[in-house]
């Protein structure tokens, strides 16, 4: 006759079993960088981003092309400031404007590992010295982090939101928005 003894160690089980908690969305190291749509920093058709949709700089961001398979058009990023202190860098400034981006355009293929946010032509500070200088130059260069957020299908371009508000909805528990 043998005897089999499981210690209580071994079967102790939790009072309340949680479920595991969701993956952390994947993120990239980027350069950050911005642009304004017009024809000096773009292709000669700055209203249409390579995607089809409109260039819309309350929601449209470009990244470079080696993160075509990272980032296809319609990932939304939610970017994460600077990872490092930099003269260079401007976000603290612009973050504002910032928010949540659609990769919906790609960048010139000389550029690698980077994000560069669309910003409007009026969009204008004036700085301590008095001077006016556009997001774009106020952002300048900024070592950053953007995180995947979600998806929306830009088969159909006119699915881009327009407004930042409408963006964040998606993200925040819209039903139209499908994560990957």
């Amino acid at each position: 006759m043998g005897f089999f003894l499981l210690s209580s160690a071994l079967m102790a089980m939790p009072a309340s079993a949680s479920a595991p908690a969701a993956p952390e969305p994947p993120a990239y190291p980027v350069t950050l960088t911005a642009y304004n749509a017009v024809v000096a920093q773009t292709d000669d058709s700055p209203l249409v981003t390579a995607s089809g949709a409109y260039s819309n700089p309350e929601v449209v961001a470009a990244r470079s092309q080696d993160l075509t398979d990272q980032l296809p058009f319609g990932t939304i990023v939610e970017i994460d400031g600077p990872t490092a202190s930099s003269t260079l860098c401007g976000y603290g400034i612009v973050a504002p404007i910032v928010g949540y981006r659609v990769i919906a355009d790609a960048m010139n293929a000389r550029y690698t590992d980077r994000i560069d946010v669309l910003f409007s032509t009026k969009a204008n500070y004036i700085m301590a010295d008095g001077s006016t200088k556009n997001a774009t130059t106020v952002l300048g260069i900024c070592s950053a982090s953007v995180r995947i957020v979600g998806f929306i299908d830009l088969t159909h371009p006119g699915r881009l939101p327009k407004t930042q508000a409408e963006l964040a909805a998606l993200v925040k528990g819209g039903t139209t928005l499908a994560v990957k």
